[in-house]
């Protein structure tokens, strides 16, 4: 069996930024009177069908759930195993497909959704998915299952699918994570409007490197680098986004499938987080686990141990082909496969696939997709997401009267699809940099490359005299999907071709300011630009999505103050030599000459860091309020049965009494420039010295707008045993004693954090 390539599951693209990925939204859109598809199931008008109890609205979810799994038979069950579940006319259900995409807004990546002809397109970016994909699912064009966000930790800068994912930092990923969750399932009681998914779990972030793929790697991962780092978002997902689906990746993790190990699936994600949903492989993994990595003998043991392990959903045909033939051979029983589809089936009575016509969101239709203002809030999420990394000198904001002729130069000038990403769908619209540029001023254009592997330099002249003749230079740059995407890591994270060609010498011929655009979805080592007195300043869009080109051209002529931070780390060239892909912890080693990766634990030179992004103003930050000491309660019940608990090392979160441990901190912004601006507060930890080891942890954010001479006051909440915590090598996570240091911009604050022997009465 040939391994799905084109897999399902979900980044705003990192343009959005770790802060303005808070933007994600269900959108509360106005209904639009439409006829709707037919019921899934249990439609009124079907006298043989419409009684069933598994029918009746006003039972309890989980009755009627067991009232259709008791009318079932078991090759009826094994076709619901599958994403192209089948269809059961004697009992009035329609076949349905599960795979459906939003990582950018609705996408027909996956085989569950279809624009034309009744759709001509979708907001793409950010997600005001949840309307739209109701209002395609109601035009028979969409499911109702959206396998996004991906939640997967960015680790290495050469990731090809790190664009579709919030960053490097647990804290911030765990975040977006939640919000992307909440916006697109709703709010109300246990019923969906939309089925979210969180993907790849767990220790996913390798694709095809240097010989190895995805489809064959083990991830060798501690205890440590497991809890701290790849399984927080995935956790925050579960516990407080209550997502109704978590998707099991390709990869071995310690030597056992993701989808088969019944610690990850069973224990974790359906115990300890307590899911309330299903949990669905990446597209064929359960074929994978026998054909690709041989860990099963047949594939009826694949079939076997996935379903045992506590999967309920295979996308791809496994399940459908072999789940008899592993029940007959004994190797699994009927109840497990009634376990799964508890869970699936669940999902779908939630999402209302079982009330007939009678859903709450059937007036939702083609009136609803792609309304003004959600093509409004895509550009805004632009805006907010593009990130000034250097501005010096005389440089933008552009003037249009200084700067009348602009020249726009390079292979990413004049895009459409490139600017939103992959896992997109049909766009709306698109303005494209030129076009955006072109309602501020009069431009020339030149592409420079024919694209963006720039592999010739015979149109850098012809770049080079566009230059000449006009008053300031915009060059956009960067990477597109044929650099960087799915199955596609990067060599190396230096621009492509002649592109560094094509940027110096257009520099060095300008008669004017010079303006670097890059659109990538990953970092770029662009050194030789830092270093070029005639770049006067450099911006990173990312993949902006459809309204990006106006977006630019905003920024570029001060319409909009940029105020987007870097969600990863940006290396130089040379990091990569220290770090193979393929060696998935996150401390670093001096022994091995291991650097560390991400801004949590590798110390060494950088081109940008996390975090980093500046404005057109600038701004200073002042303490207010914040706690100086505090003290922990340990529970002296979990004390008397565990003496491994010491002061000198920490104590165990789950030995604290951690509702108590809430504190605010108060910080008081002020705009010291001349130009109103929305800024990102940003508050770090740094634990005690020698305690477990981060170089300092994102803890706690927030935007906040700020005329130009006024002060606004931001209060953070911060979480003990959440926030100021930290994991041991066992992957215990402990609240370290001593003093934290927090880190907010340049200020540093102490906080001592002591313990106290209390009692804790019942």
């Amino acid at each position: 069996m040939v391994p799905i390539t084109h897999t399902k599951c979900i980044l705003p693209p990192p343009s959005s930024t770790a802060f303005l990925l808070l933007l994600l939204l269900t959108g509360f859109l106005i209904f639009s009177g439409v006829e709707s598809r037919a019921p899934f199931a249990c439609d009124p008008s079907n006298r043989g069908t419409s009684n069933f109890p598994f029918c009746r609205v006003n039972l309890p979810t989980r009755d009627r759930v067991r009232d259709l799994l008791g009318r079932l038979t078991l090759a009826e069950k094994v076709r619901l195993l599958v994403n192209n579940a089948a269809g059961i006319p004697r009992l009035g259900i329609q076949g349905y497909e599960w795979w459906s995409e939003a990582l950018h807004g609705v996408s027909d990546v996956g085989p569950g959704t279809k624009f034309l002809p009744t759709f001509l397109g979708a907001t793409q970016f950010p997600q005001v998915v949840s309307n739209e994909a109701r209002a395609m699912y109601n035009g028979g064009k969409a499911g109702l299952t959206f396998w996004s966000p991906n939640v997967n930790i960015f680790r290495d800068p050469r990731w090809g699918r790190g664009q579709e994912t919030p960053g490097e930092d647990p804290t911030l990923a765990a975040r977006y994570a939640v919000r992307y969750v909440k916006g697109l399932q709703g709010n109300v009681g246990d019923r969906l409007k939309v089925a979210a998914c969180c993907k790849h779990y767990t220790a996913y972030d390798l694709d095809n490197w240097n010989g190895v793929d995805r489809f064959h790697f083990n991830a060798k991962v501690s205890k440590q680098d497991l809890e701290d780092t790849y399984n927080v978002p995935f956790k925050a997902c579960v516990l407080e986004g209550k997502v109704a689906s978590v998707m099991c990746s390709y990869n071995q993790v310690n030597g056992k499938p993701t989808c088969a190990d019944p610690y990850l699936l069973k224990n974790t994600i359906r115990g300890d987080w307590r899911l309330n949903g299903y949990i669905v492989s990446d597209c064929d993994s359960v074929g994978v686990m026998y054909t690709n990595q041989h860990y099963t003998a047949t594939p009826e043991d694949a079939a076997a141990d996935s379903i045992k392990a506590g999967l309920d959903l295979d996308c791809g045909p496994t399940l459908a082909v072999y789940t008899e033939g592993a029940i007959k051979q004994g190797k699994l029983k009927e109840v497990d496969v009634d376990g799964a589809l508890s869970n699936t089936l669940t999902v779908q009575f939630r999402l209302g696939m079982f009330d007939g016509p009678r859903q709450p969101y059937a007036n939702l239709g083609v009136p609803d997709v792609c309304l003004m203002s959600s093509n409004q809030l895509a550009l805004e999420a632009a805006r907010q997401g593009i990130v000034l990394l250097d501005n010096r000198g005389k440089g933008p904001p552009l003037s249009t009267f200084r700067h009348r002729t602009v020249a726009v130069i390079g292979p990413n000038s004049d895009v459409t699809v490139t600017m939103i990403g992959n896992y997109a769908g049909i766009a709306c619209g698109y303005t494209t940099p030129l076009q955006g540029i072109a309602r501020y001023v009069k431009t020339i254009h030149q592409a420079g490359c024919s694209d963006v592997s720039c592999k010739g330099s015979q149109l850098i002249g012809a770049a080079e005299g566009a230059a000449r003749q006009a008053d300031a230079t915009v060059l956009v740059m960067g990477l597109d999907q044929s650099i960087e995407a799915e199955a596609r890591d990067r060599v190396n994270i230096l621009l492509p071709g002649h592109q560094q060609e094509l940027i110096s010498r257009v520099a060095k011929s300008s008669r004017g300011p010079v303006v670097l655009v890059l659109m990538s979805g990953g970092p770029l080592d662009i050194t030789f630009a830092r270093n070029d007195p005639r770049i006067l300043a450099i911006i990173w869009a990312g993949y902006p999505g459809q309204s990006g080109g106006t977006a630019i051209a905003d920024v570029l002529f001060g319409t909009t103050n940029p105020g987007g931070k870097l969600p990863m780390t940006w290396y130089p060239q040379g990091y990569l030599a220290k770090v193979p892909m393929t060696n998935m912890g996150m401390r670093a080693n001096p022994a091995q000459n291991y650097p560390g990766r991400t801004y949590r634990f590798y110390k060494g030179p950088v081109v940008y860091p996390f975090g980093h992004g500046l404005s057109y103003t600038t701004y200073q930050h002042s303490i207010a309020q914040a706690p100086t000491s505090l003290s922990v309660s340990m529970l002296s019940v979990h004390l008397e049965n565990n003496n491994s608990t010491t002061l000198t090392n920490g104590v165990r979160v789950s030995h604290t009494k951690c509702s108590t441990l809430a504190m605010g901190i108060h910080i008081d912004v002020e705009n010291t420039g001349t130009v109103d601006g929305t800024h990102t507060v940003m508050v770090f930890s740094s634990p005690p010295e020698g305690k477990w080891a981060t170089n300092k942890q994102l803890v706690g954010f927030q935007k906040v707008h700020v005329v130009a001479g006024g002060v606004e006051r931001v209060a953070i909440d911060l979480h003990v045993c959440k926030h100021l915590s930290v994991v041991d090598k066992f992957g215990i996570r402990r609240v370290p004693m001593g003093e934290h240091t927090l880190h907010i911009g340049d200020l540093k604050h102490s906080l001592a954090i002591k313990p106290t022997l209390e009692e804790i009465k019942n």
